[in-house]
């Protein structure tokens, strides 16, 4: 259903269940279109907050090349920030320390502050360790006054967290979650995919790697174009279901699996607001599952209602639907699987064989390491992830598609792992038959 606001929202599912079935399954899409911004040729009138943080530990001088590339990626970013925006910039090592301007506050982008932000970056040099969960603390500090604003972080590393407690980096990461949308990068091959993770997951952006140092400026301009791109923010998923029923699982499952399950924020009776973060114009996909109570044979049931909604008083509704259960004892109706939903539970599965596999790998269980990869090669085939299937082809030697019958390879490498393992929540839509 179209709310009349630029989002339409569509329910795939089989709403047949079998008699005594309680289980339901549902993808949510979501599309936004005539939302402005820069793909739609025309600029937002929504207020922005940008704050670019770059590694700057003593490991971004080795090689030169970093820091280097780093410096320009981020004098770039500044470059693409559209008038009028909120921006700052931070560096981090085993502190957090303002670059431009040297106040902790952002200020706003024109010709003047961005010649100000270049020459400040140009100076940084390497120095001290890492401790990613400062470097949050101080853009949630920047982003604070921007509430009303849509509020978005670049974060470039090339190292692990080795200044902060995993307690403490987890408690940080709670703490900043909701502040503002943050995409990773990590440069070259020192840093954990993991740790990237888990920041874009708390932070609802993006994780990636790039290998080579020359390529950030592209990926920076790449960001900072999208960023610039969104015109809406904080916009939840508020799902209700019947009492005595249970919800299983929210999740993100398209453009990358994210489970966002335990991020519900109580919104009434019987109600949950999940956070979908910022939009532009896009397709985003949703996997819902419902357990219900069950209901006798010709029983139709409203299992969930989902609504798109955008924070106010009262909250505006953008778009809704509904989610539906009837139980029948046709065999032919109950026992056809959606193909959504089979689709995006191939995909989800896909990624956590992929991490479940190089994880094996790294701890020397081969026999697990190559049982798990074969299976992913088999989702990856059968879900027609050509992406994922490249980049497992640069680490098994597939031997069967059909059966998952690999041979983990004896020489892999570094960048070719952990671009599989980085990458493995990226998703495709259903293939049109």
């Amino acid at each position: 259903m179209n709310g009349g606001s630029g989002f339409t929202l569509t329910i795939s599912q089989n709403k047949f269940l079998a008699h005594g079935a309680r289980e339901v399954n549902a993808i949510v899409t979501i599309e936004s279109t005539g939302l402005g911004g820069l793909l739609g040729g025309e600029e937002p009138d929504t207020g922005m907050a940008e704050v670019i943080i770059l590694d700057t530990s003593a490991s971004m001088e080795w090689p030169i090349t970093k820091i280097m590339a780093a410096r320009q990626a981020a004098m770039k970013a500044v470059d693409n920030l559209r008038d009028g925006v909120s921006f700052a910039v931070v560096a981090g090592n085993h502190v957090a320390t303002m670059v431009y301007p040297r106040e902790e506050q952002t200020v706003e982008a024109n010709r003047r502050t961005k010649i100000e932000a270049k020459a400040a970056i140009g100076g940084l040099a390497p120095s001290g360790g890492t401790a990613m969960g400062a470097w949050l603390q101080l853009a949630a500090q920047l982003f604070a006054p921007h509430r009303e604003d849509l509020r978005h972080a670049i974060l470039l590393t090339d190292g692990k967290n080795e200044h902060e407690a995993p307690e403490q980096f987890g408690a940080t990461l709670s703490a900043v979650a909701g502040s503002f949308v943050c995409d990773c990068r990590g440069v070259g091959t020192d840093w954990e995919p993991d740790e990237l993770r888990r920041v874009s997951s708390a932070l609802l952006g993006s994780v990636d790697i790039v290998p080579d140092p020359n390529d950030l400026e592209a990926d920076f301009r790449a960001m900072t174009e999208h960023a610039m791109g969104k015109s809406i923010g904080d916009v939840a998923l508020r799902i209700w279901r019947p009492e005595a029923s249970r919800l299983k699982f929210v999740r993100q499952v398209l453009p990358s699996v994210e489970d966002l399950t335990e991020r519900g924020v109580k919104a009434g009776r019987m109600a949950y607001d999940f956070p979908t973060g910022s939009w532009g114009n896009e397709v985003r996909d949703y996997h819902i599952c419902i357990e219900v109570m069950s209901g006798a044979v010709g029983q139709e049931m409203r299992a969930a209602w989902v609504r798109l909604v955008q924070p106010g008083d009262p909250p505006e509704v953008l778009a809704s639907g509904n989610v539906l259960a009837s139980w029948t004892d046709e065999e032919g109706d109950y026992t056809m699987i959606d193909p959504q939903v089979a689709h995006y539970t191939g995909q989800q599965e896909l990624a956590e064989v992929i991490q479940a596999g190089l994880h094996a790998k790294r701890s020397g269980d081969l026999d697990t390491a190559t049982t798990r990869l074969g299976r992913a090669v088999t989702l990856a085939r059968q879900t027609g992830n050509e992406a994922t299937s490249a980049l497992l082809d640069k680490v098994v030697d597939v031997i069967d598609h059909e059966s998952g019958t690999v041979r983990l390879k004896s020489v892999v490498d570094k960048v070719d792992e952990m671009s599989l393992d980085t990458r493995s929540t990226r998703t495709v839509r259903t293939r049109k038959e």
